[in-house]
């Protein structure tokens, strides 16, 4: 099995109880298996601002699924939560993003492994920490030193990791 790290978001239809549905679903996935969900950050948004505050988490699994059969089932989720995308980086009811697939590193039409701006988005690397504090990317950065980067962050503990 591949151990595997996604991220969810949500700013719209009670956000809390959107990634809560979807960490529910994603562990219902055949071939895969649930390890970890960070704790829930609220955060302000980083497209247009006149949108709700998003909530936040990274959860990590383990899955037999291609990177593309994973994406294709994350996508099934979001539409079945109703997933709305009005504008680029604007409001939405679900995001999931796949960050990592193990060390792989893949450009395709509609997948980049790792995911191409995670080490620049607070909302992914604090919550990553949580979860991984010892992961080092395909590049050789190491979360740890990531996070450094987002001591200040001005995101706000939602819920604890379970």
């Amino acid at each position: 099995m591949t151990l595997a790290y996604i991220a969810l978001g949500s700013n719209l239809n009670e956000p809390i109880a959107q990634l809560d549905t979807a960490v529910q679903a994603i562990s219902e996935l055949s071939q895969t298996q649930l390890v970890q969900v960070s704790p829930y950050y609220g955060s302000k948004p980083m497209g247009p601002q006149d949108q709700p505050d998003y909530v936040n988490a990274v959860l990590s699994i383990e899955t037999n699924l291609s990177p593309l059969a994973l994406l294709d089932e994350l996508q099934r989720i979001e539409n079945e939560q109703g997933r709305i995308r009005l504008r680029r980086w604007g409001e939405r009811t679900l995001d999931l993003d796949i960050l990592l697939y193990g060390n792989l590193e893949m450009q395709s039409e509609r997948l980049t492994l790792p995911h191409y701006d995670m080490q620049n988005r607070e909302f992914v690397i604090v919550p990553l920490f949580d979860i991984a504090s010892q992961l080092v990317l395909p590049n050789g950065s190491a979360v740890r030193n990531l996070r450094e980067k987002f001591a200040q962050h001005e995101m706000i503990l939602v819920r604890p990791a379970k």
